[in-house]
């Protein structure tokens, strides 16, 4: 062990870990979960202490060789992002003050064990910032860069599956279903359409999203007013974060709100809420079509993973949807969480930031596997059980909808409900209760005819 000292005093840390006092005081307070900040997370917060010493250098704040100092360290920082040296549990301070200062004592221990110079934690490495504008633009950091790189591109690789499998089965006519009951027909492409725009529309949203989680509290400090920060700091910040990772960061144009307001999270958590809601429709769907195989639906047929029993020989059950189905509830209770944090900013800063932190992250990773997922271990793969579509769809009395026109409403209506009682195919009734040919009753209830109803005129 050795004696680290803080404002509160002398604390005994061991020797084996790079923070100090503050970070083994925050240790000795916090251990509700043994659960650590997320590596990403870190990772966006390291990047903001390289930003700060780039544009504390040129504005005189620090000097040249204490800022190159703090940027190699951030940069050797990465490689020690885990529970060792970041242990500070989730749930904490409000405010990540003790995250923030964790990353401040361990950046600050390489700088001076590689440069020799004395570097503080609290003067060097937190020069003109705050834990309470640094953690909230840690946050929208980390979750535009997780949104860019991990959630839309998994979106998109779902999205491609469904269109492969739609394409090749452009001409399949299905026996369409409202209240889980036989409706009109429709081709699996366009069933396969609706599930590709709705996760077209999320993808859409979360992009509209991102210009408002780039604008960031930085230069704002304490409470908004940018105390102990020169002025221009945020946007050269900015821009050495814009340096670093390559992207297009800029300055929150009222600092005040940044700070005092999780709005912007709560906006992208409802947006991977809806995203969500998408993805248990489509695992559901999924489910119903492939149940059975002999008693169910058994539309289609899903690859066979793993047994599905551990007393059924020979069951296989729908895993991955089963999967994604937890995940998405899981999100959506992230949603909850995140809304009722984001509720407490008290006055000038809000005091849930960890936890909002946390779930945004959590809540990103577990949507892009579940995309991940359905799209290689299930779409890609999809089997289509022609037999099982086809049998029941020439069978299916709604196709006397096709009727109304010339028959009216009342008419189709006794047609279908002797087709049920008897269970016989519409044609034949219609072909007794009604002076139309064969032919033409042929033409009218034609079920891919019905799936295009505008084929013809088009």
């Amino acid at each position: 062990m050795r004696t680290e000292k803080d404002s509160f005093g002398e604390m005994s840390v061991p020797d084996d870990v790079l923070y100090g006092a503050q970070t083994a005081r925050a240790l000795s307070n916090f251990g509700l979960s043994g659960e650590v900040m997320p590596p990403r997370f870190i990772e966006a917060c390291l990047a903001i202490k390289a930003a700060a010493a780039g544009a504390n250098a040129e504005m005189g704040v620090i000097p040249d060789d204490k800022a190159s100092a703090i940027q190699n360290a951030c940069l050797e920082a990465r490689e020690h992002n885990n529970g060792h040296q970041f242990p500070v549990d989730v749930f904490q301070t409000g405010s990540g003050t003790s995250t923030n200062m964790n990353i401040n004592e361990v950046v600050a221990r390489l700088a001076v064990t590689a440069s020799g110079l004395d570097i503080s934690p609290n003067d060097d490495v937190n020069a003109s910032q705050s834990s309470n504008d640094t953690i909230p633009a840690a946050i929208q950091i980390s979750t535009a860069l997780a949104l860019e790189e991990d959630l839309l591109p998994a979106i998109t690789a779902l999205k491609n599956s469904l269109s492969r499998q739609g394409d090749a089965h452009r001409e399949v006519v299905k026996t369409g279903r409202t209240h889980l009951m036989d409706a009109m027909p429709l081709t699996l492409e366009q069933e396969f359409s609706a599930w590709i725009e709705a996760l077209d529309s999320g993808q859409r949203r979360i992009n509209q999203c991102l210009p408002r989680l780039k604008a960031l509290p930085l230069g704002g400090t304490a409470i908004g007013t940018g105390i102990n920060a020169p002025r221009g700091f945020a946007e050269l910040a900015c821009r050495h974060l814009n340096l670093q990772i390559a992207n297009d960061f800029c300055p929150h144009n009222n600092a005040f709100y940044g700070i005092s307001t999780q709005d912007v999270s709560v906006e992208a958590s409802g947006l991977l809420k809806g995203l969500a809601t998408s993805l248990i429709k489509i695992s559901n769907d999924l489910r119903w079509m492939n149940s059975g195989p002999l008693a169910g639906l058994g539309e289609v047929v899903l690859p066979a993973l793993q047994p599905g029993s551990s007393i059924m020989p020979g069951k296989v059950n729908p895993v991955i949807p089963e999967a994604v189905l937890m995940a998405c509830y899981q999100v959506i209770g992230h949603d909850t969480a995140i809304t009722l944090g984001a509720q407490s900013g008290n006055f000038q800063l809000n005091v849930s930031l960890p936890l909002i932190a946390r779930n945004l992250l959590d809540s990103i990773a577990l949507l892009s596997q579940s995309c991940e997922h359905l799209a290689h271990k299930v779409i890609d793969d999809l089997k289509v059980n022609h037999d099982a579509l086809s049998g029941p769809l020439h069978r299916n009395p709604i196709l006397v909808t096709a009727l109304n026109p010339a028959l009216g409403y009342l008419k189709a209506a006794e047609i279908a409900k002797i087709a049920y009682a008897d269970n016989r195919p519409i044609i034949e009734v219609a072909l007794e209760k009604t002076d139309l040919s064969r032919e033409e009753l042929e033409s009218l209830l034609d079920p891919a005819r019905l799936a295009h109803p505008y084929r013809q005129t088009d």
